[in-house]
């Protein structure tokens, strides 16, 4: 009995280990210049296709499974971002730029179908489900602002050779979304510790929201390894932020900031006129912010989560190794090779605190260059037409940089093909740059412009790419509340191997009529019928006599004509009565 007892009990404990093996969390922490701090999380949990087929759920969340089952969906991309990154200053995208979206809402999947309808029957079953799990108005992803990508998008799963036939890319962007806590709230819900523990304690809407940008993705896919059949579905959820530190310093009961008090300046004391009411401030750029978590995210990480793979550090942090960094009891560091990243084990029941103080230091961690630098804009002047120019920049001196660049346009925004120029270095070559296009022209309000354009930059070179187009005059109807403001256009998407870039998105001023015409034609119209309604009104009622008979129809002898008459009538009917009454 006690052999079989001790079996059990290794059967679970071997099952639970093979279970926690399928979800696994990190977060890395990457102080950038000047005092900004980039947080990365990273969820990700496996399943098998079989237990996903059999809607066997154990980490993959069942209200994105069974959405991505009814819409016959083999590969997901999902993207909610917020504000600009600064390539010059920050360096090289997190994750190369694979886990970012443009401004707003952006979307791309591999639909299974055997017809181009059906695939669209079935991306229109997606957007709408999608928009009521994460609280989005994916919904108004229609036709006009659905792209069927050729060049830029490439399936980052393992699919099937037979399946892959039938599968249709459909790519949609909602570049006038504002992302806010309601989106974040669904996003930490398709987590196994759901925000109570782990990593995932520590993202809070007023923090995450409160960035100078700030990016939200959930890819799923599918992988299968080499000369094998059992294939899993990942899905792996990413969360990163660029924190300003001092800002988020400030306590949320008292945010606003105040003057420092005489006693709290950093004066330099070296300069001659130093004195009680001069103040030079004290130069600190060579020395390291001081920060800790819970200054940072409001409270410290509450342990790890119990889910998430043994052997795997949670928090990572991209410091030299000369930085003092200081963490709580129980957690174990650990230092890499590279001396630049040192990672920590926590322990699950006890709460893990971060600390690094004021330190000057010369040794920085290193920044990674990107491979392109991207700038887009608009040009020209006019309520009817206008031009968008994108400036590429190449900055490695020795290699050149092949890349296909994509623009989803409006159906308003009619492109002049003909007009489409490349410079490189201020000189027209245009068949030198461009290696390849494609273009698929809009219809109005059936489709937008595709534009994609494989284009070849030399190693420290410039490219600057513009192009023409004409405004479309809307219907009333169609424009929106805020008119004047200007109509969003969603970002370029550059794509370099698997590198991604995303260019800012664009606001169009469109010609606006004149809004306040209806009220006043309404208004006008509406004083004339009544006008005239009276005056007909009159014509038809009052009664026209001569002016000798008007005094006969003074109201004051019609009041006591009327009273007289109807004392008649009380009389006669008092008499009635009484003559039945003597019968």
């Amino acid at each position: 009995m006690r052999e079989f007892h001790s079996l059990l009990l290794f059967l679970s404990f071997l099952s639970f280990t093979l279970a926690s093996s399928d979800y696994h969390e990190q977060l890395l922490l990457r102080p950038l210049r000047p005092s900004l701090l980039l947080a990365s999380f990273n969820f990700q949990s496996n399943t098998t296709l079989a237990s996903f087929e059999q809607q066997n759920f154990r980490y993959f969340p069942r209200s994105l499974g069974q959405i991505l089952q009814h819409a016959n969906t083999r590969e997901l991309h999902l993207r909610f971002s917020l504000g600009r990154w600064d390539a010059e200053s920050w360096g090289a995208r997190p994750w190369r730029g694979a886990r970012e979206g443009g401004t707003g809402v952006e979307l791309w999947a591999w639909v299974e179908a055997d017809t181009d309808e059906a695939a669209d029957g079935r991306w229109l079953t997606l957007t709408n489900a999608l928009s009521g799990l994460f609280c989005a108005s994916l919904n108004f992803i229609d036709s006009t602002r659905t792209t069927r990508p050729v060049m830029s998008f490439q399936p980052s799963g393992d699919h099937k050779n037979s399946t892959f036939e039938s599968l249709h890319l459909l790519h949609g962007t909602l570049p006038r979304e504002v992302v806010c806590t309601e989106n974040l709230t669904p996003f930490l819900k398709l987590l196994p510790c759901k925000g109570k523990a782990g990593i995932s304690s520590l993202l809070d809407g007023h923090k995450l929201f409160d960035a100078s940008w700030q990016s939200m993705s959930i890819d799923v896919r599918p992988i299968c390894p080499l000369a094998s059949n059992d294939c899993q579905l990942q899905i792996t959820q990413t969360i990163d932020m660029v924190l300003d530190i001092q800002r988020s310093k400030r306590p949320r009961d008292n945010p606003i900031p105040r003057p420092v008090p005489n006693e709290e300046l950093k004066c330099d004391t070296s300069k001659p006129y130093h004195s009680e009411d001069t103040c030079y401030p004290l130069d600190t750029a060579a020395q390291e912010e001081e920060w800790t978590l819970s200054q940072i995210f409001g409270h410290p990480l509450k342990g790890a989560c119990p889910l998430a793979t043994d052997g795997i550090d949670p928090v990572c942090i991209n410091v030299p190794h000369a930085r003092q960094v200081f963490s709580s009891d129980g957690s174990h560091e650990h230092k890499d090779s590279s001396g630049f990243m040192r990672c920590y084990q926590l322990d699950s029941e006890k709460d893990f605190e971060l600390v690094l103080p004021q330190q000057e230091i010369s040794e920085k961690a290193p920044l990674k260059q990107p491979l392109l630098y991207a700038e887009r804009s608009f040009i020209g002047y006019g309520q009817e037409r206008g031009g968008v120019q994108a400036i590429l920049t190449n900055p490695s001196l020795t290699e050149a940089v092949d890349f296909v660049y994509m623009e989803s346009l409006p159906w308003f925004m009619k492109l002049y093909l003909h007009t489409l120029k490349a410079k490189i270095n201020g000189l027209d070559t245009h068949q030198d740059v461009i290696q390849e296009m494609y273009y698929r022209p809009a219809l109005d309000r059936k489709r937008g412009t595709q534009l994609e354009i494989r284009i070849l930059i030399p190693a420290n070179s410039t490219v600057v790419l513009t192009y023409d187009f004409e405004k479309a005059i809307l219907r009333y109807t169609e424009y929106p509340p805020d008119a004047n403001r200007g109509f969003d256009v969603a970002p370029a998407v550059i794509t370099i191997g698997n590198v991604s870039i995303r260019t800012t998105s664009l606001l169009l001023p469109l010609p606006t009529p004149d809004f306040s015409m209806p009220y006043n034609v309404i208004i006008l119209t509406s004083t004339v019928m009544a006008l005239s309604f009276g005056f007909v009104f009159n014509l038809l009622v009052r009664r026209f006599v001569a002016v000798d008979e008007a005094d006969q129809w003074d109201v004051r002898s019609v009041r006591l004509k009327v009273a007289a008459l109807i004392k008649g009538k009380l009389k006669r009917f008092r008499k009635e009565e009484k003559v039945e009454k003597k019968e």
